[in-house]
C-alpha cells in the first residue's frame, strides 16, 4: 500500500508539515531550542465531500495551505524571535487578501496590460492571449530569480531543502536520521513551486481562447477562472507524481529544475527540525 501522502513548507528559521489530521510547525529558537506547535486541522472538504471532485479540490487545496501557511509563518516569526506576537485571525485574513491582491496585480494585471503592445504586430487575440501568458511566466521566473538573491530568503530555500529530504525519506520507509535524511536529493515532485510553474503554463492554454477584450473585463475573467486553472494545475501534479511513465516523468522536469532556486542545501541543523516537525505530525507507526 502507498503511505499516506504528507506536505509541507518552509518558514522562518523551520519547516511546516501537515499529515494525518495535523499540522506542526517547528522553529529553531534564538537559543538554540526547538519550538513545536502542532495542532488539529480538518479540510473543508470532510465536511463537504463535494469539494473532493476533481478540479474543486485543486482549487481547495490552494486556499487552505494559505492559510495554513501564512498561520505557521506567523507562528514561526515570533519563535525566532523576529516577532513580539503573532497575528489575529482578522490580520491573518487581511493579509492573505493583501497577498493575493499583489499576485493578481503582479501576475494578471500587468502582463495583460503590457501585451497590449503587441497590437503593433498582431490583431490575432489568440496570439495577444499567448504573448500575455508568456509575459507572465517570464515575469514569474524573474520574481523567483530575484528572491532567490536575498540572504535571508536563502536561509528559508535552505529549510525549504531540509522538508523536500525528510519527506523523501518518510516516503522512502527509512528511519528519520540526519545521516538517511541527507541521502535524498532536496526537488521534490510535488512541491508549490512545482504547482506554481505548473499554473503558470496551464493558464497560457486556458486563457488563450478568452478573445481580447478591454482591459478590466480581461483582468476579471483571468481572476474568475483563477479556481479552475489551479484545479487543473493540481490534478496534473498529482498524477505527475504517482505516475512511473517516462514521458511523464519528463515533462514535470522543468519543475523540478525549478526548485534549484527555491531549495538550497541545509545543513545538519535544519534538517533536525524538519524531522521533529514530521514526527509531530506522523504515528509511530508509520514511522
Amino acid at each position: 500500500m502507498e503511505k499516506p501522502l504528507v506536505g509541507g513548507q518552509a518558514v522562518i528559521e523551520g519547516v511546516m508539515m501537515r499529515g494525518f489530521g495535523k499540522v506542526a510547525t517547528a522553529v529553531r529558537e534564538p537559543d538554540g531550542n526547538i519550538n513545536v506547535q502542532i495542532k488539529n486541522v480538518s479540510s473543508i472538504t470532510e465536511r463537504f465531500p463535494i469539494l473532493k471532485l476533481p478540479l474543486l479540490r485543486g482549487a481547495v487545496a490552494l486556499f487552505e495551505s494559505l492559510i495554513l501557511g501564512m498561520k505557521s509563518l506567523s507562528f514561526s516569526a515570533q519563535a525566532a524571535g523576529e516577532e513580539d506576537e503573532q497575528l489575529t485571525d482578522k490580520e491573518l485574513i487581511g493579509t492573505v487578501i493583501l497577498a493575493i491582491a499583489l499576485a493578481c496585480g503582479l501576475f494578471l494585471a500587468i502582463p495583460t496590460f503590457a501585451a497590449k503592445f503587441f497590437h503593433m504586430l498582431t490583431d490575432d487575440p489568440i496570439i495577444l492571449n499567448l504573448a500575455e501568458g508568456f509575459l507572465r511566466l517570464i515575469i514569474f521566473l524573474a520574481y523567483l530569480f530575484a528572491i532567490s538573491r536575498m540572504k535571508d530568503i536563502q536561509r528559508v530555500f535552505q529549510y525549504h531543502g531540509a522538508e523536500h529530504k525528510t519527506i523523501f525519506c518518510y516516503e522512502a520507509d527509512l528511519p528519520l536520521t540526519v545521516e538517511n535524511v541527507k541521502k535524498f536529493p532536496r526537488l521534490h515532485p510535488r512541491c508549490g513551486t512545482a504547482f506554481l510553474l505548473i499554473v503558470m503554463l496551464v493558464s497560457i492554454f486556458v486563457f488563450a481562447f478568452l478573445g481580447w477584450p478591454e482591459l478590466w473585463i480581461r483582468i476579471l475573467s483571468r481572476i474568475i477562472l483563477l479556481p479552475l486553472v489551479a484545479g487543473l494545475s493540481y490534478e496534473i501534479i498529482r498524477f505527475a507524481a504517482r505516475s512511473e511513465n517516462s514521458l511523464i516523468k519528463a515533462a514535470i522536469m522543468p519543475g523540478l529544475w525549478l526548485q534549484y532556486l527555491t531549495t538550497r542545501e541545509p545543513d545538519d541543523s535544519m534538517i533536525e527540525v524538519a524531522i521533529k516537525s514530521l514526527e509531530a505530525v506522523t504515528p509511530p507507526q508509520e514511522l
